[in-house]
């Protein structure tokens, strides 16, 4: 693929069988040759040991990993202990994240916004860590208006990061016009569009329910209509993921991060015929 930040994400393993499953993932993604790996760090730092040991363990067969670090329900003291962590195991790349609080947990925490996030990472440890943080294409589903959304967003870039990546969508559009009004704001950090391969459709709803993304009519109404013919809906899936992947590319994307899900197989097939 000719872009240079083209990464793939994973989430941490909770069990021998997970942590297994997924090294085999890793090494057949391995052969695409991405620019890093991430993994995610759970509501309120779930996972955080195991987004810890999964980095690790990433670093050690040589490839460039990025941990999730979400800050809501956290404390200075205790950031900086993962902060130091990371740097330990010479961890150089970031996701910086506000996050989300587990079920039942009051909001606590010393930070309240991911801008407040990357100040102090960038107070704490200067250029040591490359820093993405996450875009909303068609907003967070938190967020009072579109306009509040970008705000937020330039907050995260101006408090130092170097580059952005979007949730995942399936309108290109919405896209190209979040990246224009950030170019209107002041943003020229690279904006990495976030890929979701299609594979399950109610899977795919239940996640686009939690997370406000919009899954197009058509699209909906086309996946509704195999009923639980996995195959077709695999199959339309990769085309509709594909032209898109080939239409924002071609509109100037810098690059794509894959939503893994810890499969191998639809990221490499989109990424096969993207090459």
């Amino acid at each position: 693929m000719k872009t240079p930040n083209f990464s793939i994400e994973f989430f941490p393993p909770k069990t021998a069988e997970g942590t297994e499953k997924l090294r085999v993932t890793r090494a057949k993604l391995a052969e695409l040759n991405p620019k890093y790996f991430s993994v995610t760090f759970g509501a309120g730092g779930t996972t955080q040991q195991g987004t810890l040991d999964t980095v690790t363990e990433i670093r050690r067969e040589g490839h460039d990993a990025a941990p999730h670090l979400s800050c809501v329900g956290g404390t200075r003291e205790s950031i900086r202990a993962i902060l130091n962590d990371f740097k330990a195991n010479d961890i150089r790349r970031l996701v910086a994240l506000r996050g989300d609080l587990p079920s039942g947990y009051g909001m606590g925490g010393e930070f309240r916004y991911a801008n407040e996030l990357v100040e102090f990472i960038r107070a704490e440890t200067g250029d040591w860590f490359h820093i993405e943080v996450a875009a909303y294409p068609e907003m967070h589903p938190q967020a009072r208006s579109p306009q509040d959304d970008l705000n937020s967003f330039v907050r995260k870039m101006q408090a130092g990061a170097n580059a952005a990546i979007t949730q995942y969508f399936y309108n290109a559009d919405a896209y190209f016009r979040f990246v224009e009004e950030a170019r209107k704001a002041g943003v020229t950090a690279p904006i990495v569009a976030g890929i979701m391969p299609i594979t399950n459709s109610t899977q795919l709803q239940r996640f686009s329910e939690m997370c406000g993304a919009e899954i197009p009519r058509w699209i909906r109404l086309k996946l509704a209509s195999y009923g639980d013919d996995t195959a077709s809906i695999k199959a339309f899936g990769l085309d509709v993921v594909t032209a898109m992947c080939e239409r924002l590319l071609a509109g100037g994307a810098p690059g794509l991060h894959f939503y893994s899900l810890n499969q191998a197989a639809a990221t490499t097939a989109i990424w096969q015929r993207l090459v």
